[in-house]
């Protein structure tokens, strides 16, 4: 048990710092302090040492240099166990310290503002508070420190535990340690967001975009471990949940859950490919998915209406599938659910009689995802902020930025002599959308709001078309007046008339092959719409 009766307090952040003082101060543990931290714990009615008197050498450079001294990183450093350490403390009338709390200044959430400048954020790298915090952390066996207001409550329950039982206001060594290890983790993730805020600052080239390169030189990602997860895709694999530091609005991991047992791996990974889909549209709307692909997509009235819906393009597939909501889901849709095989269900929110309904299916795992920070767009939820999509490779990564593309009536290019109706155009945007999250080769056959058939993730465009065809025919459902989204362009005109022999009437598509005149001849020749949209959607 290290006894801690000195403390040195420097923090930008002073969330909590009131309580945590008060309470050290209520234990007999003196207080030093640099100047607004000082001011602020005086305020208090505090009693507390400024640095400067220790080091006798004042803050200089507008607060650049406050900790950096001997005086302080002696007083960090020294072992209490090392006689060689004590007796030098000794000699140069050092005394040591027992405890440190420090948070830096907030780099990352300056950088995260669209008016923060180059100067700007430098002048947000802190240097002493990191400083402080690796001389506290290397030396934990004699140092306690706290780099973030969550450990405050805790480490005062321990102290006041330890002077209960053992008249010793401390913390053990599995305590410190453990103190010690997040204190490097928050340096590690501070250092990392200077280095990739400034890695695409390069002054050395033109930047390509905006006054920024596109990706870092060093890519450093610091995620936090959410939690254990029970297995990975299969039960021989171990796997953990990981979520970014700052996790973007409305994120699947800012997700509450409210009922039923823990996630699983596939769970998550395909929770996130139905909450990802069901944002593009405005109007009510629901996404069933089932091994990462839509089997189901439909808009209506309300949701129980886009449940029905999405529901029948493929009953089969839908069993034991995750369903996504883009509105809060009522009384009605839970009624609905209860009566199918749920996996996960994820919305924005849940009538209080929903919420009862699902009760009775403790299986159904029940997500509730705040969307109140998202804006919304015209053609439906914005996503997060632009973000870097990484997939992995044999010792490395690919990363990309992600595909926030999205299609509006004009900017589409009719390139057949048939001009498509509104309920087309409405339809179009709609199944171009699904499209944009099936696996690739992606097909997808739609009519009002609804998805019919959806091939997906097929080696030729031309099975994906004859796989949307079949799947539509084993739900009982006519593919007559449909629209069809291709995620790529038709290579050949046979994957045309797959789809137009169905039932299709009008086809998106990006263009940009080699016989895109033969396609479009194709198209006149039978007398249905053909949209260009220019931009592709490859899934992989």
């Amino acid at each position: 048990m290290l006894e801690i009766r000195r403390a040195l307090v420097s923090v930008s952040n002073k969330q909590g710092l009131a309580e945590l003082a008060q309470g050290l101060v209520a234990l007999g543990v003196s207080l030093i302090s640099t100047g607004g931290t000082a001011a602020f714990l005086r305020d208090l009615g505090l009693s507390v040492t400024e640095v400067s008197e220790l080091t006798q050498f004042p803050e200089m450079l507008d607060g650049r240099v406050k900790t950096l001294h001997p005086v302080i990183h002696a007083g960090l450093l020294a072992r209490k166990n090392h006689p060689g350490h004590h007796a030098s403390l000794v000699a140069q009338g050092i005394e040591s310290i027992d405890m440190l709390v420090v948070n830096f200044y907030p780099f990352e959430q300056s950088i995260a503002r669209d008016d923060c400048t180059l100067d700007d954020a430098i002048e947000q790298i802190d240097i002493g508070g990191p400083a402080m915090l690796r001389s506290a952390a290397k030396n934990w066996q004699s140092v306690a420190v706290l780099s973030s207001p969550e450990h405050y409550a805790p480490v005062l329950e321990a102290m006041r535990l330890g002077q209960l039982h053992h008249d010793c206001p401390g913390l053990n060594d599995a305590q410190r340690f453990d103190l010690a290890v997040s204190a490097f983790e928050r340096v590690s993730q501070y250092d990392a967001a200077i280095s990739n805020y400034l890695s695409t600052r390069r002054q050395s080239a033109q930047p390509e975009q905006g006054g920024r390169f596109p990706f870092p030189r060093l890519l450093m990602q610091s995620l936090i471990k959410q939690q254990d997860l029970r297995y990975g895709e299969n039960p021989h694999q171990q796997a953990a949940l990981y979520r970014e530091a700052s996790p973007a609005p409305g994120s699947l991991v800012t997700a509450i859950q409210r009922q039923g047992k823990d996630l699983s791996f596939n769970n998550l990974a395909d929770a996130d490919a139905a909450w990802a889909c069901v944002q593009g549209f405005a109007r009510p709307s629901c996404v069933i998915v089932k091994h990462a692909n839509p089997c189901g997509v439909a808009s209506g009235d309300s949701c129980r209406d886009a449940y029905t819906k999405a529901f029948a393009c493929d009953p089969t597939s839908a069993f034991g599938g995750i369903i996504a909501f883009n509105h809060a889901v009522d009384e009605p849709t839970a009624q609905a659910l209860a009566q199918q095989f749920v996996e996960v269900l994820i919305a924005p929110g849940y009538s209080a009689e929903a919420l009862t309904v699902l009760a009775g299916k403790a299986n159904i795992r029940v997500l509730e995802i705040d969307c109140s920070a998202i804006q919304s767009l015209d053609n439906g939820l914005a996503q997060a902020q632009v973000q870097l999509d990484i997939k992995r490779i044999s010792s490395g990564f690919l990363v990309q930025t992600a595909d926030q593309q999205r299609l509006r009536p004009e900017d589409f290019s009719v390139v057949s002599k048939r001009m498509p109706s509104t309920d087309q155009l409405a339809d179009l945007c709609f199944a171009w959308q699904v499209a944009k999250y099936v696996k690739s080769n992606a097909i997808v056959f739609c009519r009002q709001q609804q998805t019919l058939g959806i091939g997906a993730g097929q080696m030729s465009r031309l099975d994906s078309a004859r796989i949307a065809a079949i799947k539509s025919e084993a739900a009982s459902l006519s593919l007559a007046a449909s629209v069809v989204a291709s995620d790529a362009f038709f290579p050949f005109r046979d994957g045309l008339d797959v789809v137009i022999d169905a039932g299709a009437q009008a086809v998106i598509q990006p263009g940009g092959s080699l016989r895109d005149n033969e396609v479009i001849q194709a198209a006149d020749e039978r007398d249905i719409v053909m949209v260009f949209t220019g931009v592709r959607h490859f899934r992989h």
